[in-house]
């Protein structure tokens, strides 16, 4: 080969350089896309989340029944005249 043909690809290979290692290069851009998919899914997952948080406190808001649904599940009380009665479950 003579030296114009090296000239050019030396010039070729200048080009190509920042398209595949630059700082918006092709494989910067994959691992954007990668991250990217990765913070929907978690985005997703919250998104869920929050729906559903948000559909408890309107509950909340909105009447007695759901606080004293709370109430009794997590704290056990019972209503005056009522009896407590817990049985055991069984292991298989």
């Amino acid at each position: 080969m003579k030296w114009p043909t090296w000239v050019l690809v030396a010039l070729l290979v200048l080009l190509q350089y920042p398209l595949w290692f630059g700082k918006g290069g092709l494989l910067r851009v994959r691992e954007m896309e990668r991250q990217v998919a990765a913070q929907r899914e978690v985005n997703q997952t919250l998104e869920s989340r929050n729906a559903s948080q948000e559909a408890e406190v309107r509950d909340l808001k909105s009447g007695y029944e759901a606080i004293e649904e709370r109430a009794r599940h997590e704290l056990g009380l019972v209503k005056e005249g009522e009896v407590f009665v817990q049985t055991p479950l069984k292991k298989p």
